[in-house]
């Protein structure tokens, strides 16, 4: 078994973060598609990283983007240490915003596969905000 070198590593995390940017961008176009606005891209704060924020008539979705080889796979990966994440993001977020305090506040994912369309869940996760 060979050690992988740190050329190689810097490679394949340079090419997986332009994937995720793309994805990223692929979601906004799609939510834009379907009425919603983008607020935020790529927001952190606190140790945490929303992919989108988005509005649409009294809501505001804290969208997390995933980017797999199938869309059930990119399903399956938000976890508890990411909401965790997310969570700290958005009272960040949240305290900045004091307006959205008032809407309805969700927990959104856009799912991303190669040959597929997007899959937009609404209130894909709980947001861990009490």
């Amino acid at each position: 078994m060979t050690a992988r070198r740190p050329a190689d590593v810097r490679t394949r995390r340079r090419s997986a973060h332009r994937y995720g940017l793309k994805a990223e961008t692929v979601a906004a176009i799609w939510l834009t598609c379907k009425g919603y606005s983008i607020l935020a891209r790529r927001w952190s704060a606190n140790g945490g990283e929303i992919d989108l924020v988005a509005r649409r008539g009294r809501a505001v979705a804290f969208v997390e983007v995933k980017a797999r080889a199938d869309l059930d796979a990119a399903a399956d990966s938000i976890g508890p240490a990411k909401r965790r994440r997310i969570a700290r993001a958005v009272h960040a977020w949240l305290a900045r915003n004091p307006w959205a305090l008032g809407f309805t506040l969700r927990g959104d994912a856009v799912f991303i596969a190669p040959g597929r369309l997007p899959r937009h869940v609404p209130a894909a996760y709980r947001l861990e905000i009490e």
